[in-house]
């Protein structure tokens, strides 16, 4: 997905109050935005208290939405760098297009992941015929500097490892837990869980890793997470040294759990490219606007994304 602010600000992954290097509980309000003038999204990261979660620097929750009216959603073809786009989709249906050639529709319980490493583009749309609500979390990854230039690539994962506990659904999106690894392949050391239960009591642990830093999405409902109540809308942070995960819903809720080992590069994140200076982010936007160099998404009815204005006096951070 593109991001859907009209001016996107720059998010320097060293321009925040430094990581918790122990266990934390720290509240963190998305930002709401509308996507093509109708999809509602809930912005948990980048933002001014905490630019990633390991790699994970790019954390979109979109809906529930009716898309019953209309074209649906319709992000047209965008670029990205530098990064993986991981979109998990949680109600409707997702048709997505992109420069390599794929065309695929995500279902709920399925994965989209695309390595835009060199550049890619993309587009994004509800079919014509479509179920009338869709929910979905996107989140991109920040490749290390060793992957950032591969080639582009795309996965799609129909089926992904579950594993049910105390009442609750746990599906394994990225990483190994539960004696099961995910078929999502990934560059750092990373791990996404979606924790869902219809019971109207339930609790459950999870056992976490302490080098790991960890954050929690609630998607529907609420849950009291390590002793902290969160709702939609909240991203809860819980730092580094942490052995176990408690969660306890009351009626009924979706939570969603991302964790990594620190990501040890600094990244500057400006629209839909993810680089290392302001000098590489300015040259990735020539490439969109002049050049043919991320490639044509066909079979789109509509015209690519422009790129918003690159912020007056961008520049790289002072060492």
């Amino acid at each position: 997905m593109s991001s859907a602010e009209i001016n996107p600000p720059p998010s320097f992954s060293s321009d925040c109050p430094a990581a918790a290097t122990t266990p934390a509980l720290r509240r963190i309000e998305a930002r709401e935005a509308l996507l093509g003038g109708s999809l509602l999204i809930r912005r948990a990261l980048p933002n001014g208290q905490k630019r990633m979660i390991g790699a994970w620097c790019f954390l979109d929750h979109a809906g529930p939405a009716d898309v019953s009216a209309g074209g649906g959603m319709r992000v047209g073809p965008h670029p990205h760098t530098g990064l993986q786009t991981f979109s998990w989709l949680i109600e409707g249906e997702v048709l997505h297009r992109d420069s390599l050639g794929y065309e695929q529709i995500l279902r709920p319980g399925q994965v989209n992941l695309m390595t835009a490493g060199r550049g890619i583009s993309h587009s994004e749309e509800s079919p014509d015929v479509r179920p009338d609500s869709l929910q979905l979390a996107q989140l991109w990854i920040a490749l290390p500097d060793a992957k950032r230039h591969c080639e582009p690539a795309f996965e799609h994962h129909p089926v992904l490892p579950k594993h049910d506990q105390d009442g609750f659904t746990l599906t394994l999106l990225v990483g190994e837990a539960f004696s099961e690894k995910s078929p999502a392949k990934v560059y750092s050391p990373l791990v996404a869980i979606d924790i869902t239960t219809d019971l109207a009591e339930a609790k459950t642990a999870l056992p976490l890793r302490p080098e790991f830093e960890y954050g929690v999405l609630v998607l529907e409902g609420s849950a009291t997470v390590c002793g902290e109540l969160v709702e939609v809308g909240t991203l809860l942070d819980l730092g580094c040294g942490r052995t176990e995960l408690t969660v306890n819903v009351a009626r009924g809720a979706r939570v969603l759990l991302i964790g990594g080992e620190p990501f040890d590069e600094e990244i500057l994140l400006w629209w839909n490219y993810v680089g290392r200076t302001a000098e590489e982010i300015s040259e990735y936007d020539r490439l969109w606007n002049e050049t043919d160099h991320f490639g044509e998404v066909k079979n789109f009815d509509g015209t690519r994304l422009p790129s918003p204005p690159i912020p007056v006096g961008l520049k790289s951070p002072v060492k």
